[in-house]
């Protein structure tokens, strides 16, 4: 029993902070052997207060730090502005600095929000940024302040359209209203990638492990872009949701799905038109291997199918 708890204690951690988002719930389902997780959320710390953050993380030790953590409802931020840059900046400064002083190394996550979605191909990550809303700003900030403290080892990864088979997001709520209805309409003119949690989860670990092996020749800060790989509109996303869902048998038949265009669907905050991102230099850095789009939503679909039938049983 000693010797299997010496082993277990040798494990590097990885802290995440952000539980109860689906980023972070990924995070605990995909972390490999190799890592020791844990994962907090409000009811563990407040990334307002410093003080007790420095305690906390100081004894826990962890290897690497991935803040999951984010203000992420768009349109609700536009008049809820103080509560957006609150946690999508300030905490984010918080947790960036701390894990500065104490050598830890630093994974935020952002977003294609900080694009204005006018380019016609698909942005890297020196690309000029221009947020149209308060969400993208407020993201930007965050992103800003991780680069104003010069921490020896941080990567921002920017994603793009994340789902998963849990919690409020396009498949679970696309999957609720095509149970319910007979039609929908879905925005054709909004061009993105859809992207796995699940996916973004297993990349996060990759960057950690490689962040541990050279934790002795640092570089500083670094930004990059994920997603899956492949291009669509939230129409196109709806459609392969259907046709993939149908055929698993999560729904019983297909129902009609119109195209329409932004201006027939208001919303508070304004999204990128486009907002399509160039992976290549991380896939470059950390040797990764992209899956499209359409492979990782089947997988995620069958798991909720697998799931349903264990629970069912």
């Amino acid at each position: 029993m000693d010797s299997i708890q010496s082993c277990q204690k040798a494990k590097p951690t990885v802290l995440v902070v952000g539980s109860n988002g689906q980023l972070a719930k990924a995070l605990f389902r995909n972390c490999p052997q190799r890592f020791a997780i844990e994962c907090w959320g409000r009811a563990d710390v407040d990334v307002f207060n410093i003080a007790m953050l420095k305690k906390r993380i100081a004894k826990l030790n962890p290897k690497v730090l991935i803040n999951a953590a984010a203000y992420t409802a768009v349109d609700l931020a536009e008049a809820d502005a103080q509560a957006a840059f609150d946690l999508n900046a300030i905490a984010v400064e918080n947790l960036a600095s701390i894990a500065r002083d104490q050598s830890i190394a630093f994974i935020h996550v952002s977003t294609d929000f900080v694009f204005d979605g006018k380019s016609s191909l698909p942005y890297r990550p020196e690309s000029a940024t221009n947020p149209l809303s308060v969400y993208g700003e407020s993201k930007l900030e965050g992103e800003l302040a991780v680069s104003k403290l010069e921490p020896q080892q941080a990567v921002v990864v920017r994603t793009a359209w994340v789902y998963s088979m849990e919690g409020k997001n396009f498949l679970t709520t696309m999957l609720r209203i095509m149970q319910e209805r007979d039609s929908l309409s879905v925005v054709c003119d909004q061009i993105g990638t859809p992207t796995s949690a699940d996916s973004l989860a297993r990349v996060l670990f990759h960057i950690a492990a490689r962040l541990i092996s050279e934790k002795e020749s640092p570089r500083g800060v670094e930004l990059h872009h994920w997603t899956d790989a492949g291009v669509a509109s939230w129409y196109d996303f709806a459609k392969a949701i259907e046709a993939i869902a149908v055929q698993l048998g999560l729904l019983k038949s297909s129902i009609d799905i119109k195209p329409i265009a932004t201006e027939d669907y208001p919303t508070p905050a304004k999204r990128p038109a486009y907002s399509v991102l160039d992976k290549s230099k991380t896939v470059e850095r950390f040797g990764l291997v992209q899956s499209h789009w359409q492979e990782e939503l089947k997988k995620c679909l069958m798991e909720m199918v697998r799931l349903k039938m264990e629970n069912s049983r």
